[in-house]
């Protein structure tokens, strides 16, 4: 039987857009059907947002990290920053400046999206806020600026001023701790010291993802029965094409060589990651591993890669040894970097509800 949190159940009433109580938002304007946005529970800033984030050394942070926690990986201009799942589970949003560049960190639990954008939008640099509100399970944040709700697993707005705009995604990479501080001993890493009293470290969703498929009542039409509601794929789109690549599979090939959009990408998986959203301790949370998307070209050459053992990959044409992350650490390419390609570890519903038409290659 799947657990649900009780909270989750709570006011699963229609949000229609008439409700505008304790809002600025223009509600005039919208992209989505009304009815297809729900009240999860909480109500506007409910679950607070992180607005002044302060951060503490790797070495301060291995205090009550353990290894296999997922992290978010954020890399600006050589700041390297982790954003713990046992943080972002209670606040889901931190807006931050990384690198220079103003952007905001997201994580939607019951779509396990983490996901980051650039905050600047229009000549104007937006805070983002969580509404309180869901559509196909997923979070719907606010920017503070105009009110405009956006969709999180899309970067998309769909209601007020801003509705039918997009904000940019930026490479955001879950990993295991164990990962982070290895390939960043000198990152920072988001501080427990947030201005709220949260028990960091336990998981407000225990067994959530273990259930056969998401709550009902925050989805709305059927759910693609190509793969199991709860399966994690790694979500990626270009153009006009977007790929899911199953767990499933990965754990399995480690690695997979593709092209998108004529693109050539590498997907990489490696074991050791806790789901933050099986045990109530998430360091206690099964092994469900974790993922990397990266331009397989260096230079002018498109590199084929396989899988090398220990979480390391291998590129057939110089033997080259990288890491998860995308950088070359041993062999004749060594100090090189792969470029990012923005993804997500989406469970397949949330994935295949906003992308519909998304092909599953493994």
């Amino acid at each position: 039987m799947r657990v649900v949190p009780l909270a989750l159940v709570l006011l699963l009433a229609p949000a229609t857009l008439g409700a505008q109580d304790g809002w600025k938002t223009d509600f005039s304007k919208h992209t989505v059907p009304p009815d297809e946005i729900l009240s999860g529970g909480p109500p506007k800033d409910g679950i607070p947002a992180i607005d002044a984030p302060e951060f503490v050394t790797v070495d301060e942070a291995d205090r009550w990290l353990e290894d296999r926690e997922p992290v978010i990986l954020l890399e600006e201009s050589g700041d390297a920053r982790a954003y713990p799942y046992q943080i972002l589970v209670w606040h889901e949003i931190v807006n931050d400046v990384v690198g220079g560049r103003p952007l905001v960190i997201t994580f939607c639990p019951l779509c396990n999206t983490a996901l980051a954008f650039d905050r600047r939008h229009r000549s104007r640099t937006l805070d983002f806020g969580v509404t309180g509100m869901l559509r196909h399970s997923d979070l719907v944040m606010y920017d503070r600026q105009t009110e405009t709700w956006w969709q999180q697993a899309t970067g998309e707005a769909i209601v007020g001023r801003f509705a039918g705009d997009t904000l940019e995604f930026v490479p955001a990479q879950t990993l295991r701790w164990a990962d982070f501080k290895r390939a960043h001993p000198d990152g920072r890493v988001l501080a427990r010291e947030t201005g709220h009293d949260r028990p960091y470290g336990r998981n407000p969703y225990a067994g959530y993802d273990q259930g056969g498929g998401p709550m009902g009542s925050f989805v709305s039409g059927d759910v693609d029965q190509r793969l199991p509601a709860m399966e994690r794929v790694a979500a990626v789109r270009l153009g006009s094409s977007s790929v899911g690549y199953p767990f499933s599979a990965l754990s399995e090939g480690k690695v997979v060589n593709d092209t998108v959009a004529g693109t050539p990408i590498v997907v990489f998986w490696a074991p050791g990651t806790a789901s933050a959203l099986d045990e109530r301790t998430i360091a206690r949370g099964r092994d469900v591993g974790s993922t990397g998307v990266f331009r397989s070209t260096v230079g002018d050459e498109a590199l084929r890669f396989g899988a090398a053992g220990d979480g390391r990959f291998r590129d057939e044409a110089t033997g080259t040894t990288w890491d998860l992350t995308g950088r070359a650490i041993d062999g004749p390419l060594r100090g090189s970097r792969l470029e990012p390609i923005p993804h997500g570890d989406y469970f397949w519903f949330a994935w295949s509800a906003f992308q519909p038409d998304t092909e599953i290659r493994r």
